[in-house]
């Protein structure tokens, strides 16, 4: 039976971590489909991931990941169940991320100074302002033949790529923290220390008509387990539950 997985980060760090890899998701899932249909979502992406980028120290917490995970991986390599060649790889791609991130002048700020997507950045902060007849250099831009929409992509996408590749390579090894768990609950309630933990991640069987709401912080959290409720919107559910969970 196939299962629906839930995360929930236990900091902000790891919050914002998760919202820029769920924006980079979008993004990328807007080149497979028809982009004249699909483009308001590319570009609402696409800027939520710069203004995340400017009002946040991402980068620097990015850099800090990196040179824990450099670490532990150097660690690790004197281990002799290590996969030797995987590792080296995984070091490799550390270093080389690290290094363009230590760069004096970030790779995604000259996206600043592109006056086209500049001022389409201000249209998409007013709610509905990109229409044609608003914005009518947006038309002209999707009807130019696709490759050059192509290019423009992604050459947009090129400069925000060292977070994109980063964020999957911190985010998988966060994830390999810790190995699914069998859980059960008596009163749909569970609750636990938090302390040195960055991500939880639940799984449900599919099909199950409720949901778990997380609670809590790296200190302590709590999961109660929801349903929609036509009455209420939500209400918490009072039979026992069980569910795989991954302290990570």
């Amino acid at each position: 039976m196939t299962g629906i997985l839930y995360e929930h980060p236990l900091n902000e760090r790891i919050r914002n971590y998760l919202k820029l890899e769920q924006l980079f998701v979008q993004a990328r899932s807007c080149l497979a489909q028809e982009f004249s249909s699909s483009h308001t979502l590319f570009f609402n992406a696409l800027f939520a991931i710069l203004d995340t980028l400017d009002r946040t120290d991402v980068k620097g917490d990015i850099i800090k990941d990196l040179e824990k995970l450099e670490h532990n991986l150097l660690a690790w390599s004197k281990s002799p169940e290590i996969n030797s060649k995987a590792l080296q790889l995984n070091l490799e791609q550390t270093r080389s991320l690290a290094t363009t991130l230590r760069s004096k002048q970030t790779t995604w700020a000259k996206l600043k100074d592109e006056k086209f997507l500049d001022s389409m950045r201000k249209r998409f902060t007013l709610q509905g302002a990109y229409c044609g007849f608003d914005f009518p250099a947006m038309i002209f831009w999707l009807n130019q033949p696709p490759i050059f929409i192509q290019q423009d992509v992604d050459n947009w996408l090129a400069s925000i790529s060292v977070i994109e590749q980063s964020l999957v390579l911190i985010l998988k090894f966060i994830r390999q923290r810790s190995e699914f768990q069998d859980i059960t609950v008596e009163n749909s309630f569970y609750q636990d220390n938090g302390e040195g933990l960055l991500l939880l991640r639940m799984e449900m069987d599919d099909g199950i008509d409720f949901f778990p709401s997380v609670s809590g912080n790296r200190y302590r959290y709590t999961i109660r387990f929801m349903e929609l409720c036509e009455e209420k919107g939500q209400q918490y559910v009072s039979e026992k539950v069980s569910f795989k969970l991954a302290k990570c």
